[in-house]
């Protein structure tokens, strides 16, 4: 699913460098009939190719990450946060066009760390790990003031925080990451007993010995 929708970016990108036309007004104008479209259409669009690269390599392994932890429920996951995250930058954000793909890598990297700390489970925590140790620093791209003026804080603050939300809702939606592990855990909890057998019954065994004298021991 990431994979192609990265590609798709990409062609997007390419035929306005080959045809010289600028896609800048399916963005997101904040509360504008007209910018209700960009909704949909306004994270396929990008500035230039470093904007779309910026995108395209956290979003790329974000989404694999994502697809392959929570791979039952990843494909909702990932539609939420794109519409969400978008309406939300529609309904708050400055009146300016919002274009790109990085409400959507906000939404994704807040929802792995987030749901990994809520579900308690060793290997979604140690996921949290990895988006807090390659991620961290992407707070601060939250907030007016902390990044360039051209950038949509709003959409990355969007993203960020429906993830959030779409880690507390999604709570109790088992993965198999967690089936795994309370596999593991009921293997441990099993008495020792359990791990052995012993016959039920024993048979009588009548074993005959015999004895040869060496001629050693025969005295003369």
């Amino acid at each position: 699913m990431v994979l192609p929708f990265i590609l798709l970016l990409w062609a997007i990108k390419f035929f306005e460098i080959i045809s010289g036309s600028h896609l800048m007004e399916l963005g997101i104008l904040p509360r504008t009939l007209r910018g209700v479209a960009g909704i949909f259409t306004g994270p396929l669009i990008h500035g230039d190719i470093f904007h779309l690269i910026s995108n395209s390599l956290p979003l790329l392994l974000l989404g694999m990450l994502l697809f392959y932890f929570y791979h039952r429920i990843a494909l909702e996951i990932f539609l939420w946060i794109y519409f969400v995250s978008g309406f939300w930058t529609w309904l708050l954000a400055r009146e300016a066009w919002h274009i790109g793909a990085s409400g959507l890598v906000y939404g994704i990297a807040s929802f792995l760390f987030m749901s990994g700390i809520i579900r308690r489970n060793r290997q979604l925590m140690s996921v949290s790990g990895v988006i807090l140790f390659l991620y961290g620093g992407i707070i601060y791209g939250m907030f007016p003031g902390m990044v360039d003026v051209n950038i949509s804080w709003e959409a990355h603050l969007a993203g960020a925080l429906t993830g959030v939300i779409l880690a507390f809702l999604f709570r109790k939606t088992k993965v198999d990451a967690e089936q795994e592990e309370s596999h593991d855990d009921d293997e441990d909890d099993r008495p020792d007993d359990e791990y052995f057998s012993s016959p039920e019954g024993t048979e009588d065994v009548e074993v005959h010995y015999s004895f040869k004298p060496d001629d050693r021991d025969i005295g003369n």
